[in-house]
């Protein structure tokens, strides 16, 4: 395969969020477990969480919170599927997440065809998700939309082409996203395997190579600048 940061280098700046909102009302936002504000707010209420994102917001003077790539978080310590017969923890985060109002539009990073869609609908889960199919050059790859709303999925077909930059959805709220403050998980998937409507998305430090390797920073792609 070629190289990935090669390939994507000369795309133009992708939006995969209400196109009207400007990277200028972007803010970055660290939920790693290293960040000493994060100690005392309760992930289990989602929420709290959401009035902490939304204040956030507030306070910066912003429109969306993004960040998390290679991100060790310990807010999915609330939730067994991340920890469920597992010897090691999985805490690392693999994707960018983009956190603004329920209902925002979510965009199509490029052209491509729908691959798979699913309600992952266990408490911490992604909720409604889509999965897109890209080709560039001979090159494939795929791009996970996760945490979206019940009617992102409600009419989609398998195979269905979609235009970069087109609607595909909006981004539910904490009734159906997996109990989280709304936002988008976006992701880059390079070989997916035999995955359908689902990919793991946080992944344990013995793992980690691997899912660096095979989910490239999503910023590669979007190219946000602050």
């Amino acid at each position: 395969m070629a190289d990935f940061n090669s390939l994507v280098q000369n795309i133009g700046s992708i939006k995969v969020i209400d196109d009207s909102i400007s990277y200028k009302d972007y803010i970055t936002m660290d939920l790693s477990a290293s960040n000493p504000v994060l100690s005392s707010l309760d992930f289990n209420k989602s929420l709290t969480f959401e009035a902490f994102v939304e204040n956030y917001l507030k306070t910066k003077k912003a429109k969306v919170a993004f960040g998390g790539y290679n991100e060790r978080r310990n807010l999915y310590q609330r939730s067994s599927i991340f920890n469920k017969d597992a010897a090691e923890e999985r805490d690392i985060h693999i994707a960018i997440d983009l956190w603004t109002k329920a209902g925002t539009s979510v965009l199509a990073a490029l052209d491509g065809t729908v691959h798979s869609f699913k309600n992952n609908n266990a408490f911490g889960d992604y909720g409604p998700t889509i999965i897109l199919r890209h080709q560039i050059e001979n090159v494939i790859f795929y791009t996970l939309y996760g945490h979206l709303s019940l009617e992102s999925i409600a009419n989609l077909e398998i195979g269905e082409a979609v235009t970069k930059g087109t609607k595909i959805g909006t981004l539910g709220d904490a009734t159906v996203n997996g109990d989280y403050a709304p936002h988008l998980h976006f992701q880059i998937i390079k070989n997916i395997g035999t995955q359908f409507g689902d990919y793991p998305g946080v992944c344990n430090k013995s793992d980690l190579p691997f899912y660096l390797e095979n989910c490239p920073d999503p910023n590669l792609l979007l190219k946000i600048l602050i």
